[in-house]
């Protein structure tokens, strides 16, 4: 997941204040400015005695020409580097990302933040954003946290449901309110989950819960950022999960709170591009999977043939990080 910065050099109270308020990952500051961020609230700061050391594990390299290209290269084999470039040139960071992870670059701008995020397809890994434009800080961080991961999905056809017995069903409530098309990727294995649709529909039965994802049983995976998974079970409250949209944008989220609880089950079973997909869900009408397209298809309503969103992956996974190995999973 990209990290945003936001830099307050020469020092800036209202730019911090506005980096806290819109959820940055840290702030860049002078030394001795840290206990001074501190009091204003809880966030990493990167300065010469930060939390994140500036010159040490930080270091800025302003690029006029091939040399500080070779420069940056070389000392981002061991540490974070951000790339300034004067009058925003594109090729040298192209040059840079087609070589080497861990870069930032330092912008003015929510245009400048939106170039750098998607050089390339795949964008820096960070930016460090430099104005004091509240307005720009707020904006940037939002849209750089939205265009930040993307998820690959595609259509798997149902080939069986089956009613099953009770079973423990994991509810994830998180803080964030998720609309049409939104939800999270589940399944019995690591390598193949359904996009699971968040309670956000209408419906006679219960008011909608916009920031619920009826997930599956307490077996099941989930996606989180980064690429790891986790299972349902080890879930908790402060931790985070991934929202997904049926076009495959995604976005973290902080998990609020896990509800387990007995529930009649059934099983969902699937293929895609010649790949089992499998998960346990709740057998109530307001569990849903997504449909192309994005619109919610009722566990109930769904039968031999209904088409539906799915995530594949290749590699077998090791406490949630993926491993090239074989894993056979049933």
């Amino acid at each position: 997941m990209k990290k945003v910065w936001v830099k307050a050099i020469p020092w800036d109270k209202e730019a911090v204040k506005a980096a806290l308020e819109s959820g940055a990952d840290a702030v860049m500051v002078e030394e001795g400015r840290s206990a001074e961020v501190k009091r204003l609230g809880r966030i990493r700061t990167v300065a010469p005695d930060g939390d994140i050391r500036l010159g040490e594990e930080v270091v800025e390299v302003e690029i006029r020409g091939k040399a500080d290209e070779e420069r940056a290269l070389r000392l981002s084999r061991d540490r974070t580097v951000v790339v300034r470039c004067g009058d925003w040139k594109i090729i040298p960071l192209e040059n840079l990302i087609a070589q080497r992870r861990g870069l930032f670059a330092e912008v003015k701008s929510l245009d400048e933040a939106r170039t750098a995020v998607r050089i390339l397809e795949r964008g820096v890994d960070g930016i460090v954003l430099h104005t004091a434009d509240r307005s720009q800080i707020m904006r940037t961080i939002e849209e750089v946290r939205r265009s930040g991961e993307r998820i690959g999905l595609v259509v798997a056809r149902v080939t069986r449901v089956e009613r099953l017995g009770m079973g423990d069903r994991v509810c994830i409530d998180t803080c964030t309110s998720m609309g049409a098309g939104e939800g999270m990727l589940v399944g019995n294995s690591s390598a193949a989950m359904f996009l699971v649709h968040a309670e956000s529909v209408e419906n006679p039965y219960v008011a909608p819960r916009p920031f619920r994802v009826n997930a599956g049983g307490i077996h099941a995976y989930t996606l989180l950022p980064g690429g790891r998974t986790s299972y349902l079970s080890e879930l908790r409250t402060g931790g985070e999960a991934l929202i997904v949209r049926h076009d495959g944008a995604a976005q973290p989220t902080i998990v609020g709170r896990v509800k387990i609880e007995k529930r009649p089950m059934l099983l969902v079973e699937a293929e895609a591009e010649g790949r089992p997909v499998t998960l346990i869900l709740q057998n109530a009408e307001t569990i849903r999977l997504v449909r192309p397209g994005g619109a919610p298809l009722s566990v109930v309503e769904i039968g031999e043939g209904s088409e539906v969103l799915a995530s594949l992956e290749e590699a077998g996974r090791h406490f949630g990080v993926k491993v090239e190995e074989t894993i056979t999973e049933r």
